[in-house]
């Protein structure tokens, strides 16, 4: 909130700039715009790998462009790039040497490319005509592709590579040459990975080596506590002990299907006909399924499956229906650890390309659960909690309430004045 502001004191600062803006006009003395995080541009490099700069220097007729019938100028191949004594494209008389299209004489070729932030303000736009040998790209059919709908990118780029592509976007329309005001409707930024406190980087020397992290620990769990260990658009705070602990998760996948491997039959279990405790995996198999915390939702499946293996074990959980469980977690887990995955597939007695394998189905009905736990506060203060069907009416729930124990004794002698329940997450008993 603006403070000390005269009339504007106490608006928000979207309402306060509007305001002003406005006041500023009516009044004459400025305007509303925009301004961009846009510096000065040096886009010319010393460097081999970049797009020639198309421009040539004579004595009698000074800077001159290269005729578009001469385009595009190509790198050659002959050069010695030892970063030393300037570009290395002026030490290759055959590019440097060229003629000047307007007096015919000597002209000397520009040995400066361009910096690779010009290629990657645009390229974009190149992939929606990539064959076209007439101009850059056709306008009508970047028109069909553009605005691009998501961009994913480091938080890093939003001063450089994005502000750059949105400033050539505004170029290239005030040329004609298409439509659209922006390249990007909706931007995503990913999170940084930190380090002993510090963003990980070669100038700090903190940097962990992916090569180190798959020959220490596997290709499958690096990739998984990268995606575990937190959410994309947050910063992943690094810790050795955290990919430790993916790869005993990994490794208690794996012993669980080798000790519980070997039925390759498949019939459709019928929920009502399955015991207590495989209807317990197979709602959570479905739970799994369904929920968006993917890597925990299946770190809680295989807990949920090693709590039941003595009764895997006594044939209480079928063979069959532990095999389509199996086979639904190989799945799950096969965009996460594909190595462990594929090789799962196999000890499952799978035929089939885990790859090809359609996604698994989440039913609705199988996932919902059958009993729910309901905290019990009286004034406010948790005392108990309470069992109950997940469908089970407000009477019950309360009648269920006020019988527990605890609750009876957190009650008595006093008058209770009102009683709240919230559908499928608490009671609350007032009381005098």
């Amino acid at each position: 909130m603006t403070i000390n502001s005269g009339p504007f004191s106490g608006l928000s600062c979207d309402d306060a700039i509007r305001r002003m803006s406005a006041y500023a006009e009516e009044k004459g003395f400025g305007t509303a715009t925009v301004t961009y995080r846009l510096k000065d541009w040096g886009i010319s490099r010393q460097r081999y790998w970049g797009t020639p700069i198309p421009m040539l220097y004579c004595e009698k007729d000074g800077i001159v462009a290269v005729p578009e019938k001469d385009l595009p100028v190509i790198l050659p191949e002959n050069v010695d790039i030892t970063l030393t004594g300037g570009s290395p494209l002026g030490r290759v008389p055959e590019f440097v040497n060229a003629t000047c299209p307007k007096c015919g004489g000597f002209a000397r070729r520009e040995t400066d490319t361009m910096d690779t932030f010009v290629d990657s303000s645009w390229y974009f736009y190149r992939y929606t005509d990539a064959h076209n040998d007439r101009a850059p790209f056709d306008g009508k059919i970047a028109q069909y592709w553009f605005p691009i709908d998501q961009y994913i990118g480091g938080v890093e780029h939003a001063i450089l590579h994005l502000i750059y592509s949105r400033f050539w976007t505004k170029f290239m329309r005030d040329l004609g040459m298409i439509r659209n005001d922006e390249p990007v409707e909706r931007l995503f930024t990913q999170g940084m990975v930190i380090k002993d406190g510090a963003k990980m980087s070669k100038s700090l020397g903190n940097v962990v080596s992916p090569d180190d992290m798959v020959a220490r620990y596997g290709a499958d769990a690096a990739r998984l506590y990268s995606l575990f260990a937190a959410p994309p658009d947050r910063d992943l705070d690094w810790q050795d002990t955290g990919i430790e602990g993916i790869q005993r998760f990994l490794g208690r996948v794996y012993r669980f299907f080798v000790r519980n491997s070997g039925s390759d039959s498949r019939r459709d279990p019928v929920a009502s006909q399955l015991s207590p405790e495989a209807r317990a995996v197979q709602r959570k198999l479905h739970q799994t399924i369904k929920f968006n915390t993917c890597i925990s939702a299946i770190m809680e499946l295989v807990n949920v499956l090693y709590a039941a293996e003595d009764a895997i074990a006594k044939e209480i959980v079928p063979a069959s229906f532990l095999a389509e469980v199996q086979r639904n977690l190989v799945l799950l887990l096969a965009p996460f650890a594909p190595y462990l995955a594929h090789e799962l597939w196999e000890m499952v007695a799978e035929q089939g390309s885990l790859l090809r394998a359609p996604w698994p189905k989440y039913d609705a009905a199988l996932a919902k659960q059958e009993e729910i736990e309901i905290p019990v506060q009286v004034n406010g203060k948790l005392r108990s909690r309470v069992l109950v069907p997940a469908d089970a009416e407000e009477v019950f729930v309360l009648e269920r309430a006020l019988a527990d124990e605890k609750v009876k004794a957190a009650i008595a002698g006093k008058q209770v004045v009102k009683r709240i329940y919230v559908p499928g997450k608490m009671v609350n008993l007032v009381v005098r």
